[in-house]
């Protein structure tokens, strides 16, 4: 098993419903620790969140891993900001909502639903392929993808 770090805009690639680069949806905590060493921090939901989860954050890679207590504490969301993150083979940090929107256009995906939250950013949301894209003055600043679920809201790993 490769132990070094993802780095390379290759291991950047987001892969939906599937995940990002080396990190793939499914992996259990001790397969992630390997793959990425120890987290810098650790976060445990609150006592009211609607799902019992622990964040696994990597602040100097940009990445924050999610592990729901309901699929047995494996990774079943990312969040990154990293600057080389990809999509379809092309960089997108930075790129404009309509750029974006664009992207997910020519691979078969709608428009997206389109809402200014209240921390200010506009998130552009596919709920079908379980990704939020969060934009900040036009510009992607981070993006946020998990798991894909079915209509039943079964879990769907990746085989």
């Amino acid at each position: 098993m490769n132990t070094t770090q993802p780095r390379s805009t290759e291991e950047n690639e987001i892969v939906l419903g599937q995940g990002m680069g080396p990190l793939k949806f499914g992996a259990s905590m001790d397969e992630v620790r390997a793959l990425m060493g120890e987290p810098e921090e650790i976060e445990e939901s609150e006592d009211d969140d609607e799902f019992e989860h622990q964040a696994w954050n990597y602040l100097e890679e940009g990445y924050s891993l999610y592990f729901d207590r309901e699929d047995d504490y494996r990774l079943s969301c990312i969040e990154t900001d990293h600057p080389g993150m990809r999509l379809y083979g092309e960089p997108i940090h930075s790129k404009s909502l309509e750029q974006v929107q664009e992207l997910m256009r020519r691979h078969g995906h709608g428009a997206g639903e389109v809402e200014k939250v209240d921390t200010g950013e506009v998130r552009l949301s596919y709920e079908k392929e379980m990704i939020d894209l969060y934009f900040d003055e036009n510009e992607l600043q981070f993006v946020n993808f998990g798991v894909f679920i079915n209509d039943d809201l079964e879990v769907q790993w990746p085989a």
